[in-house]
């Protein structure tokens, strides 16, 4: 693939053979030539698990310190009093048959759904649109609960959502170029002590493998992963 000017001057800028300390690996970052856009910061990994094994799936959530600089549509599904709740805490999406109903005819405009328990038996039902996309309410990553108030504001706030794919690899948004390199840095070492955290018990020999950031537009730059998981010890 032809890659553009701005991506062969960012590669020029980086020694591909290097493992960069998290530090200077954001200060490069963010110093590239940029897009007119704002370009997302993506944090990714590389562990050593297989994910063909259920108890060496890699998944959960965790509220960026900083968030991640996008403004988070989110979809509530519930009905009676917590309606009420959902749109206090900023859901931008309250309701139940109707929104069921939309999604079935192929509306997704949304970033994160949450449903409260009693509405599983219906959006069940939609897993089949909505589990291919990410965005299937799951009691694991707390979008399936009473508390939507809560939930609303943490995915407002930044929680994400991370979850190993069938190569062993982790892509999780922790910020955009615009953003205090110091929160992009502080971003990445919540998300790296939660995925620490998340080690599956059955998982063998090396479990972080390689870690990189990279902008939207932009080349990945390696980390220097023994010297970050350290400094998190």
């Amino acid at each position: 693939m032809k890659r553009g000017k701005k991506y062969r001057d960012s590669t020029a800028r980086i020694d591909r053979g290097r493992e960069y300390p998290l530090d200077e690996a954001v200060e490069v970052l963010v110093n590239l030539p940029t897009s007119k856009f704002d370009e997302t910061v993506e944090f990714s990994a590389n562990l050593g698990v297989n994910p063909r094994h259920a108890d060496q799936q890699v998944r959960g959530t965790v509220l960026l310190p900083h968030g991640t600089g996008r403004d988070v549509r989110v979809l509530v599904l519930t009905r009676g009093e917590k309606e009420s709740e959902a749109r206090e805490a900023g859901a931008d999406y309250v309701g139940s048959a109707e929104f069921i109903e939309k999604i079935q005819g192929g509306w997704f405009d949304f970033d994160v759904a949450i449903a409260t328990p009693d509405m599983m038996g219906e959006v069940g039902k939609l897993g089949r649109l909505l589990g291919p996309r990410g965005l299937m309410p799951n009691p694991k990553t707390g979008t399936v609960t009473f508390d939507v108030g809560k939930a609303v504001k943490e995915a407002k706030a930044g929680k994400v959502e991370y979850r190993v794919d069938k190569g062993a690899n982790i892509h999780v948004p922790v910020g955009k170029v615009s953003f205090d390199k110091h929160k992009i840095a502080e971003n990445v070492k919540a998300l790296l002590t939660e995925l620490l955290r998340a080690k599956p018990s059955s998982a063998k020999g090396k479990y972080v493998k390689s870690l990189y950031v990279s902008s939207t537009m932009g080349p990945s730059i390696k980390l220097d992963s023994t010297l970050l998981i350290n400094e998190l010890r």
